[in-house]
Parts: C-alpha cells; sequence; structure tokens
C-alpha cells in the first residue's frame, strides 16, 4: 500500500488558486470584466470608500467599459437603474454609451435617465470630459431635448429643484424647442429671460402669486421651493397632509419641529401612509433607508409614527425567499464595515454603515426563515442570541452593535466544518476584503484563498448546498470563485432577495447575476 501519509485526500486540495490581491491585501479571485461592471454598478456611488477613492472607482469603470461589449454596458445601466435604483454608475454608463455606441444610448435613455435628478447627473457627467467628450453633441441634444417634450409643463416645473447643472441651465445648454405659448413662457421663467406672465401653467402663477403674498395655504409644489420661506405651523401642516411618501420619510424630524404632530388627524394620516404597501413599493425605496429614518427620528416624532416605519420595513423587505433545508447567513462586522455605505461624500455622507445593511439582510433572512442561523464574523465567529419573532429593526441593531476586528471570511466556514454542520445555503455579506486568513507563502506558488478552500471541504459534506456571498461595496474581487454553486453578487436594495431566491431554488445557473443582466430587453 502506497504511503497514506504522503497520498492522503486533502479536502479543499484541488480549489482554484487565487489570481489576486484585494484591496486589503488578502488572496482573492478578479471578478470577469462583466461580473466586475456588474458590480460596481450595483454598490457604486462614486464616493470615497474605505478602501477606494472616488477617483479610483471612476477609473475602474471607464476600464472595464473599455473591455465589454456596448450590448452589455446598456443592460448593466438599464438593469441596475430598474432593479438596482442605482443613480451614478448608470447615469456614468449612459455618458460611456453616447461617445461610444448611440443606437444604445438612444434605446435605454428614456429608461434610464427617468427623472430630473438621472437628467442632471448624465449631463453633468457628459461636460465633465470624462467619458472622451465635453459637448453634449447631436445625438445626446436631441435625447434631452425628447426628455423636455415628452413631459408636461407641470411636470418640469416640479423638476426645477437641484444645482449644477440646474434644470434652466440644460435649458440653455439644449434649446428645446417650445411647442405652446406657454411652454415658451416657462423656458422663459426658468432662465430669467423676458416672458409672457399669463402664459404661465397655473401651478406657476400660483406659485408667484402665493410667493408675493405667502397667505393661507401653500401651493402643491415640490418641498424644496417652500423651505427657505417663512412658513406657520397651519401651512407646514397643509404641507405633510400633501406630501408624498419619500417626502415623508426623509422629513419627519422637520415636521416634528414645526408642529405637524401636534394635530392627531395628521399624525394618523403619516402613519397610515408609511405602512401602506402601495406607496411603499411605488417609493422604490430601499430597507437601508427606512433603518437609516427609524433610527433618525427624534424623540418628538409621535410612537404611532415609528411603529409604520417599522411596518414599511416589513413590507419592504417581504420578498426576501423562504429557503427549504437549513440557511446559514454571515454578516461581516469588521471594521471596514463601519464605513458608510454609500461612501464619503462631503456635506451629504450617509449615516447608514455597510454593518448597517449587513445585519438588516440577516435579519430579515431570520424573519423568513425561523430556523436560519446568524454567524456575524470578523476575526472570528461572534457568538450572538437573536430572537426570530423581534423586529427586523431589532436584530439588526443588535447585529450591527457588535464589537468588530479583522475581516476574516473563511472564519464562518471554518466554524461550520468544525461543527459538521449540515446546510443548504450559506449567505455572506460583506465588502468581501478579506486579509487576516492569507498565508505568508502560498504552496506551489499560489493557494486558493480559505475561503474557497473552506467551501469545498463543507460541500464534501453538503453536496448540494449553495454559496452566496452578496458584496455591497464597489470593489473587483471576490473570495470565491464563480461556478455552478457559487453566486457573487452586489448591491444593496431589495432586488438582491429576488436573485437569491432564484439561485436558491435552481432556477439561476451558468453566469447567474450576469446571466440576468444579459436577459434585460434593450
Amino acid at each position: 500500500m502506497a504511503n497514506k501519509t504522503l497520498f492522503q485526500t486533502i479536502a479543499g486540495a484541488l480549489a482554484p488558486k487565487a489570481d489576486s490581491f484585494n484591496e486589503a491585501g488578502g488572496r482573492a479571485y478578479t471578478l470577469a470584466p462583466r461580473q466586475a461592471l456588474a458590480q460596481f454598478a450595483a454598490t457604486g456611488c462614486l464616493n470615497r470608500t474605505y478602501y477606494a477613492t472616488a477617483e479610483d472607482q471612476l477609473q475602474q469603470v471607464l476600464k472595464l467599459c473599455e473591455n465589454v461589449p456596448t450590448d452589455f454596458i446598456a443592460r448593466t445601466a438599464l438593469h441596475c437603474r430598474q432593479k438596482g435604483f442605482m443613480k451614478d454608475v448608470p447615469a456614468l454608463l449612459c455618458a460611456v454609451l453616447a461617445a461610444r455606441d448611440a443606437e444604445r444610448l438612444e434605446l435605454i435613455f428614456d429608461r434610464v435617465i427617468d427623472d430630473a435628478k438621472m437628467l442632471r447627473n448624465f449631463v453633468q457627467i457628459l461636460r465633465s470630459g470624462v467619458t472622451g467628450r465635453k459637448s453634449l453633441g447631436s445625438l445626446p441634444k436631441r435625447l434631452v431635448r425628447r426628455w423636455f417634450e415628452t413631459r408636461s409643463d407641470e411636470a418640469i416645473f416640479r423638476s426645477d429643484v437641484g444645482q449644477s447643472p440646474s434644470l434652466a441651465d440644460i435649458v440653455k445648454m439644449v434649446h428645446p424647442r417650445p411647442a405652446t405659448k406657454t411652454r415658451e413662457a416657462l423656458y422663459g421663467y426658468l432662465i430669467g429671460r423676458k416672458h409672457e406672465a399669463s402664459e404661465l401653467p397655473h401651478v406657476v402663477r400660483e406659485f408667484e402669486a402665493w410667493k408675493a403674498d405667502p397667505a393661507g395655504n401653500p401651493p402643491e409644489v415640490p418641498f424644496q421651493m417652500l423651505t427657505a420661506l417663512p412658513l406657520t405651523a397651519e401651512q407646514w401642516q397643509a404641507i405633510a397632509r400633501r406630501a408624498p411618501w419619500q417626502m415623508t420619510r426623509m422629513n419627519l424630524n422637520t415636521f416634528a419641529r414645526h408642529g405637524v404632530f401636534s394635530v392627531k388627524e395628521i399624525t394618523r394620516l403619516i402613519a397610515s401612509r408609511l405602512r401602506s404597501e402601495e406607496q411603499v413599493r411605488r417609493a422604490k425605496v430601499f430597507p437601508y433607508q427606512l433603518m437609516a429614518a427609524y433610527h433618525n427620528v427624534g424623540a418628538e416624532v409621535p410612537h404611532e409614527v415609528k411603529e409604520a416605519l417599522q411596518d414599511a420595513m416589513e413590507i419592504a423587505i417581504s420578498n426576501v425567499p423562504v429557503v427549504a433545508g437549513k440557511v446559514i447567513v454571515a454578516p461581516d462586522v469588521s471594521g471596514s464595515m463601519h464605513s458608510p455605505v454609500t461612501g464619503v461624500r462631503k456635506g451629504a455622507t450617509s449615516k447608514v454603515r455597510c454593518i448597517d445593511v449587513a445585519a438588516l439582510v440577516a435579519a430579515a433572512f431570520l424573519r423568513q426563515n425561523r430556523d436560519a442561523e446568524v454567524l456575524p464574523f470578523e476575526t472570528n465567529v461572534v457568538r450572538v442570541k437573536l430572537n426570530p419573532r423581534d423586529s427586523v429593526m431589532t436584530n439588526a441593531q443588535k447585529l450591527a452593535s457588535l464589537p468588530c476586528g479583522g475581516t476574516n471570511c473563511s472564519a464562518v466556514l471554518i466554524d461550520l466544518n468544525a461543527r459538521n454542520v449540515q446546510a443548504d445555503l450559506v449567505i455572506y455579506v460583506s465588502d468581501n476584503e478579506s486579509w487576516m486568513d492569507t498565508p505568508q507563502h502560498g504552496r506551489f506558488g499560489g493557494s486558493a484563498t480559505r475561503t474557497m478552500s473552506e467551501w469545498m471541504k463543507f460541500k464534501q459534506r453538503n453536496p448540494k448546498a449553495r454559496l452566496v456571498c452578496l458584496d455591497i461595496q464597489p470593489y473587483a474581487t471576490t473570495q470565491v470563485k464563480e461556478r455552478e454553486d457559487i453566486l457573487n453578487i452586489g448591491g444593496f436594495s431589495d432586488s438582491v432577495f429576488q436573485v437569491i431566491a432564484a439561485f436558491a431554488s435552481g432556477e439561476l445557473t451558468g453566469d447567474h447575476w450576469v446571466g440576468q443582466i444579459d436577459q434585460t430587453p434593450l
């Protein structure tokens, strides 16, 4: 018999060798260009993150765009705008198409550049010159003019909020042709030129008349147009009565400061609005935005309204899959996860951290899968007891308050293998910047990541198990190599739950997430 010491079977020994190092210096696998572009589009906000500057992200996206077909660029922009509700990178991808493939840009423009914020993003990026041109050019100008032509006079007026560029700046750039005297007067009003005031849309005339004599209820105009004006408590209450869902969520403390909640009827109205399933769906709210609203509301906001935010959260995460079999959820609670989820931006940095999103995803899965095991990790697995009957908000807050250390993604699988755990689905929620489990010297000139090796050991006991790595930061590496039983996905909207559900049930195969983007109709 041959020497058993020399020829013993080593689980995980045939794992693919790592081909890169991540931003933290640990062994990693480089995402393929299409996978990496999808990752940046689903998570990137072009702001400084824990490991990368905004400039680094921009250059990464532009470089990746050079290595993928324009067809995929267009589908990625469309998918991540419509499914992931992202803004910055989809607008950037449209600007790239303006220089590389006008036909593809025209196909997706109206569906990606679907509101005034996206229009301002697109024009700002294109005129910056980062995609190879500083002028809009004939086709982009025509598409922007079409954006104006397909909107009503009132819709254009209501879109006139925000700067750099403002909507008026864009009107001056593209010179849209007014089809009516009302539209001609509106364009003149927006850009500060001579116009016939009597021809202005009714809402504009009403707003200007109210500014001249601000008595009674303010007109129904965007909230941002009123905040600089001296308003009475009754006027604030009138604003709150008709506020749309997102504006309500974002201004609960403002309403409290101005006496809105002193009227019980309005308090009930706002609570009813926040917990309305129809309005929550229509608002396309990120679950983490509800968490931010819940934790940021002051003591003056009534308990009924805070409870409504929790109800809205349950609606927002209701598409978390119920998975047949045992589920393990591993939220990363390491130091880098305490950075803002949308990056650092001067004067506008989100209070919501990556760890808050990871905790939220873990709590949501526990809510829907009551026997799931939640294993937070940093240097090692952190033991925590969670009650699946508690609200998502409560469990997420408990997870986010755990102590932090270095990043060791393999810690969870090491723990599962040591305990001989049987499971059907393992979900990581991390920035994938594992570094504490990287050896100083790899065998034979290179080795697999420790996470990949441990997964292969886990698969020996659980041959049908699947692994999902949900990455919530815009980096181009991962800890496990994509294959039939491994899904690498990015993002933090509730749409990722749908992808995980499809993968867990065996509906996704092959390229997994990228395959879904490829199927996005142009």
